[in-house]
C-alpha cells in the first residue's frame, strides 16, 4: 500500500483533498474539478469512502465519466493527472488537479447554467459576484487605481476596530449601493489590502495580514495613508 495514499487518507478531506466512493454523476464531479482549479489545486481520490475506507474503483466506466466531467462539464476544460494505485487488491485512482492559470473555470449544472466554484475546507462553494469581479480584474494588463475617499477610510477604520464585515453591513454603514460597495471591496482585494473569508453561510471581509510586518497591510508603508 502506498505510503503517499495512506497519508492522504489519514489526513481526511480538506481544502486540497477530496474522497469519492464512485463517480456516478459527471456534472457533480465537475464542481470539484472546478473548485480545485479555481483555488489552490488539489487531489481527488476515487474509490475511497468519506470515512476513509478503501472500497476501490468499481468500474472502468468511471474513467470515461471523469473525462466527460473535465471536458464536457467544465469550461474551460480542467486538466489533470491520473495515477492508479493497487491498495490491497483494490484500485484507487489519484486525480491531481493543479491550480489553473486560466481562472475562473465554470461547471455546468443540472439546469445548463455555468457556475464557478471555490474550495473552502472540504466543501465546494459557489463563487460570489465579488470573487468573479476580482478574477476579472486580475486579467487586466493595466494596474488598479483607487481613490482614497471617506468610504474607503470608513471601511478600513471599521475593520481595524471590528475585524470583519459583510457586504450588507458595509452597504448600510457607508450608505452605498450594492454596485458601489462591491467596487470598493474588489479594489481593496485586488490591492491585497482586504481579503475574503468564506464559509457555508456568508462571506466576510477582513484586513489582510502582512507576514513580513506582523500587522495588517494598512501600515504606514501600505498603499494608503495610515487611518486615524
Amino acid at each position: 500500500m502506498s505510503t503517499h495514499i495512506k497519508r492522504l487518507i489519514a489526513e481526511g478531506e480538506n481544502e486540497s483533498v477530496d474522497f469519492k466512493f464512485e463517480i456516478s454523476d459527471s456534472r457533480k464531479l465537475a464542481r470539484t474539478l472546478v473548485a480545485f482549479s479555481n483555488t489552490g489545486g488539489g487531489t481527488l481520490l476515487i474509490g475511497v469512502k468519506d470515512n476513509g475506507r478503501v472500497a476501490g474503483v468499481r468500474s472502468e466506466e468511471e474513467y470515461y465519466m471523469l473525462e466527460a466531467a473535465a471536458e464536457l462539464y467544465c469550461r474551460p476544460q480542467v486538466h489533470y493527472d491520473i495515477t492508479s494505485w493497487d491498495m490491497e487488491g483494490r484500485t484507487v485512482l489519484e486525480i491531481t488537479i493543479p491550480k489553473s492559470t486560466t481562472i475562473p473555470h465554470y461547471a455546468k449544472d443540472d439546469n445548463g447554467k455555468w457556475m464557478a466554484y471555490i474550495r473552502v475546507k472540504d466543501q465546494n462553494l459557489l463563487a460570489n459576484s465579488i470573487q468573479l469581479k476580482v478574477w476579472k480584474r486580475g486579467k487586466r494588463r493595466s494596474g488598479t487605481f483607487v481613490s482614497y475617499t471617506e468610504k474607503e477610510k470608513l471601511l478600513l477604520e471599521y475593520l481595524r476596530s471590528n475585524g470583519k464585515i459583510t457586504l450588507s453591513r458595509f452597504r448600510k454603514l457607508g450608505r452605498l449601493s450594492r454596485k458601489k460597495a462591491e467596487i470598493i471591496l474588489v479594489n481593496l482585494i485586488t490591492l491585497n489590502v482586504v481579503e475574503m473569508e468564506v464559509n457555508e453561510k456568508e462571506t466576510l471581509y477582513i484586513l489582510k495580514k502582512d507576514p513580513m510586518a506582523g500587522d495588517d497591510t494598512m501600515s504606514e508603508k501600505g498603499p494608503y495613508p495610515p487611518v486615524h
